[in-house]
């Protein structure tokens, strides 16, 4: 894995201060519980996803890195090449969309591969997503956002039911208060009838910051009010990226080629239970004792 250059993003964002990025490096390292090796890199995506503020990135920081060790069916074993993993990627294509709309949020478009629902398993799908952001947000670094994109086509009700109630519940908390990201759009895009079903089920845990940016699309000319079209793969009326099959195989092989980077990450970028002091700032459950099956 190619990571980004720290000097452009000092230069590409001005409000971005090396002497608040240092400031969190030495808190991280006085954290006992906290990985040692947490980088300038990955703590200039805490500061700028918090707009800089301290003191708010540092509870992005433990949510992070608490969410990360103890959700392990969402980041255990971490094998790109898992029989796990390469199943998901049959059924799903994940894409995170080269070209930046014109507010400069980066796109990352999800949608049914292969539309047999025994095949769904909803934690894997999780899993197969973690390792896209992780890679986009290490190489591209920071942006003015990030949307994401859900396209139900061939979605049933067969994997509606398939759904969990708790991993839907950890893995919002996961995508709006640990990621470093500044979210800017969740949409499902081509709904289906019983979109309602989903929308039940996910709404008690979002915040009134998702909610509102929250969009249900049933055709592509609401969606283009808000993304401009030529972002989104040739499939898609006026889209102009490449096609979604190139980007289903290109996409995960670029993964492969980090298979080694996140075999890493998942044994030292952990915390240390036993070493937390007794003031915590960990997510509202106690995501130690999580079992999520």
């Amino acid at each position: 894995m190619k990571l980004c250059d720290v000097e452009d993003q000092y230069k590409k964002f001005p409000d971005l201060k090396k002497e608040d990025v240092q400031k969190l490096l030495n808190w991280c390292s006085n954290q006992a519980h906290l990985p040692k090796n947490i980088t300038e890199l990955e703590v200039i995506l805490f500061l700028h996803s918090n707009y800089y503020k301290i003191e708010a990135a540092k509870v992005t920081i433990e949510n992070y890195y608490t969410s990360r060790t103890n959700l392990t069916k969402f980041f255990g074993s971490r094998d790109i090449k898992s029989n796990e993993m390469m199943v998901a990627h049959d059924v799903f294509t994940i894409v995170p969309l080269p070209k930046l709309t014109s507010k400069g949020y980066k796109v990352f478009l999800g949608r049914l591969h292969n539309p047999d629902p025994s095949k769904f398993v909803m934690t894997d799908a999780i899993k197969l997503f973690n390792f896209f952001y992780d890679s986009i947000l290490l190489e591209e670094g920071c942006t003015e956002g990030h949307v994401i994109v859900f396209d139900m086509t061939g979605v049933t009700l067969s994997h509606i039911l398939r759904l969990q109630v708790m991993p839907i519940k950890h893995y919002f908390f996961y995508l709006q208060e640990a990621l470093p990201f500044r979210l800017k759009g969740l949409y499902f895009i081509n709904i289906v009838p019983f979109v309602d079903k989903l929308v039940f089920l996910m709404k008690p845990f979002m915040k009134k910051e998702l909610w509102d940016v929250f969009h249900l699309d049933s055709n592509m000319d609401a969606v283009y009010e808000r993304i401009d079209a030529e972002v989104f793969p040739m499939d898609y009326e006026k889209g102009q990226a490449s096609s979604l099959e190139y980007f289903h195989d290109t996409c995960y092989n670029h993964l492969v080629e980090s298979r080694d980077y996140f075999l890493n990450d998942e044994k030292t970028k952990k915390v240390n239970e036993k070493l937390r002091g007794s003031i915590k700032k960990i997510p509202e459950q106690d995501l130690r004792a999580l079992d999520i099956d």
